[in-house]
């Protein structure tokens, strides 16, 4: 299967995180892909009309495209611990976390728009606030509901999988300070931070609009 990346988005690094935890990884084919809403990307226009990666392309079938959605294929090619658990409660809890977590990118690509990719006369101060309110108000109740990061030996589920990168994501733009003032939050990243399949994703590279 060939995966089609963007070494700096915290959604193709998501999947790529989970393929790791999951043992999957050497069975993808990673290919970066420069993305914007302001450069068409021809080659992923053709196997996502959004224009976004990730998108999986698999051996056979059509291609996968949005985070979630790969994730779920992914969990299905395995017979070790599911990332999305089948047990109710476990279920809607990592699902929870994890809409929660995409939200908080959504947001933060959102205010970095207004804080530095839009022209600078475009800009709209309340806007980029709203969007770090939301991001600041999700934090805060992380702070309050997390309890530790699952311990090495464990797989992680969906939600902290989601959490870990979107967090990641926001420290590597520096859209917003969540660790200040929540110890547990800061804490808990610290610590899903040292795993294997984060260590082995690193973010990297600038967005070319």
């Amino acid at each position: 299967m060939k995966l089609l990346y963007q070494t700096h988005s915290p959604y193709a690094r998501k999947v790529l995180v989970a393929a790791h935890e999951l043992g999957l990884q050497h069975r993808l084919e990673v290919v970066h892909h420069d993305t914007s809403p302001t450069r068409r990307n021809d080659e992923v226009f053709a196997l996502n009309p959004l224009g976004k990666v990730p998108v999986l392309v698999l051996d056979d079938g059509p291609a996968l495209f949005d985070s979630s959605v790969i994730c779920e294929y992914l969990d299905g090619l395995h017979d070790g611990t599911r990332i999305i658990p089948a047990e109710p409660g476990a279920r809607f809890g990592a699902l929870r976390r994890q809409a929660l977590a995409l939200g908080m990118a959504d947001a933060g690509i959102a205010a970095r728009w207004e804080a530095e990719r839009r022209p600078e006369a475009s800009r709209w101060p309340p806007m980029l606030q709203g969007q770090l309110d939301k991001i600041a108000a999700a934090c805060d109740l992380l702070e309050q509901e997390l309890g530790e990061a699952p311990p090495a030996e464990a797989v992680p589920d969906i939600g902290d999988i989601a959490l870990a990168t979107t967090l990641s994501w926001i420290a590597f733009r520096q859209v917003y300070p969540f660790a200040e003032g929540r110890p547990r939050l800061s804490a808990w990243y610290a610590r899903f931070s040292q795993r294997p399949s984060m260590l082995a994703t690193t973010l990297s590279g600038d967005t070319r609009d």
